[in-house]
């Protein structure tokens, strides 16, 4: 219960990678998530290159703040789902457990909302190289907290 009362939205961060052992217990977190009639239409985009992180700080007047994190993890939902009314529900389950998750970890960050806008989902696809038969969902940019942190 403790990371649901301290998760706070934080945009600035240190330079300091974020460690492999916490992506995937991340990324484990999210997996776990409750779907309608268990469809678990997600898949998960790590972003670590530079590059990528500094195009995805461009989609949208709100994610800036991509472009000086370590990581942003991007995800995607399937299109042919038996339910698919249910995937922007599922997936929110799944993204708010990767954010309680990475409270857990000790990581800051802030969810960055890519769907239901098509342009940015668009864009982050194409950023991203999510293939087709997936769309963006949502980002979160993550990373140790700098003193600066904002909410």
């Amino acid at each position: 219960m403790k990371e649901i009362f301290e998760r706070v939205s934080i945009r600035k961060y240190t330079d300091q990678p974020v460690e492999e052992e916490k992506i995937l217990a991340i990324l484990r977190a999210a997996m776990a998530a409750p779907s309608a009639g268990n469809q678990q239409p997600w898949e998960f985009f790590v972003v670590q290159e530079r590059g990528m992180l500094e195009a995805l700080a461009a989609v949208s007047p709100y994610s800036g703040c991509t472009k000086a994190a370590p990581l942003a993890i991007v995800s995607a939902y399937r299109e042919k789902l038996w339910a698919p009314a249910y995937a922007q529900i599922d997936m929110s389950i799944a993204m708010e457990n990767l954010w309680l998750a990475c409270t857990e970890q000790g990581l800051g960050g802030v969810w960055l909302g890519i769907a239901p806008i098509e342009e940015r989902m668009k864009a982050v696809e194409e950023i991203v190289g999510i293939p087709e038969g997936l769309r963006a969902f949502a980002g979160l940019s993550r990373g140790e907290k700098s003193a600066a942190g904002s909410l």
